[in-house]
């Protein structure tokens, strides 16, 4: 009879809908495995619609692209408090912590700057989740996934107001260059003067 009344009483609890959730409460985690379930589905949806391998580069980091977009936004609705960064150092460090922590769990290894082009940045990760657990066939040996995060990177400079370009390239694992606007550079150094 107990378990009966128990019963009973769980299914009269009102079932929440997820439409009907907060925005701001989101679980933190999610697994690698489905990470790449889903990852590598995108990438064998993207080789099926193209013929060439900076073709399916080029669609990887379009799709990277609308997934920046989104991921900055929620992040201010998320984080109320958080203020949007106005210097281009503090938002790329921005981008190498809390938006690397939110799409991959650690932050990337390195940032550097370029000694020859003050335009240029680099974003260094030496193993990209996104690469991880991707077979390339011989055929496609120069693909490189990360253009996908290369294009949420992109997305997220961009609609923050630092216009850039970011590609990805294969060295000392895979190096992001995000190679900013001439007028980025220009506003950032009056920031600096004041």
């Amino acid at each position: 009879m107990e378990k009966l009344e128990v019963l009973k009483m769980s299914s009269m609890r009102p079932r929440t809908n997820i439409l009907d959730r907060p925005l701001s409460k989101g679980k933190s985690e999610v697994s690698q495995s489905i990470v790449a379930l889903l990852f590598s589905e995108v990438v064998q949806y993207c080789q099926s619609r193209v013929y060439t391998v900076p073709e399916l580069q080029n669609r990887l980091h379009e799709l990277g692209q609308d997934v920046g977009t989104r991921i900055i936004d929620l992040h201010f609705m998320r984080e109320r408090s958080s203020k949007r960064e106005t210097k281009l150092t503090q938002m790329l460090l921005f981008v190498k912590t809390t938006v690397w922590k939110n799409l991959f769990g650690k932050e990337a290894e390195k940032l550097e700057h370029a000694n020859d082009d003050e335009r240029t940045y680099y974003i260094i990760e030496k193993q990209p989740l996104v690469n991880t657990f991707i077979s390339v066939p011989k055929d496609k040996g120069s693909l490189n996934c990360a253009n996908f995060t290369a294009g949420i990177v992109e997305a997220v400079l961009t609609h923050s107001g630092f216009p850039c370009k970011v590609t990805a390239h294969w060295h000392k694992g895979t190096t992001y260059m995000v190679k900013f606007e001439d007028f980025v550079i220009a506003r950032d150094k009056q920031l600096e003067d004041k």
